[in-house]
């Protein structure tokens, strides 16, 4: 069972395969994706990064977190499966 990567900060002027060079270096990669606008296609400053194995993707948080690329310190988490952080924000009744 792999593993998906939330990366936060991603600076609007990286791309998918400077993403992927980075990432690749601790193990294989099944999916990279940067988030973009629909309307414009400008980044919108996060991607997705899905390694074909969990303890690889455990490994590039701890080795990337807070590192830097295209001079942005990125965040790098486990992805919640349905989107943003249920610890932060309360569900609506």
């Amino acid at each position: 069972m792999g593993l998906k990567l939330f990366i936060g900060g991603v600076s609007y002027d990286a791309t998918e395969d400077d993403l992927r060079e980075a990432f690749s270096t601790h193990g294989e990669l099944k999916e990279v994706h940067i988030a973009t606008d629909r309307e414009t296609g400008r980044s919108k400053g996060f991607a997705f990064i899905t390694f074909s194995s969990k303890k690889d993707g455990l490994a590039a948080i701890k080795a990337l977190h807070e590192s830097k690329i295209h001079g942005r310190k990125i965040s790098v988490q486990e992805s919640n499966p349905g989107g943003r952080d249920r610890k932060r924000r309360p569900r609506r009744n």
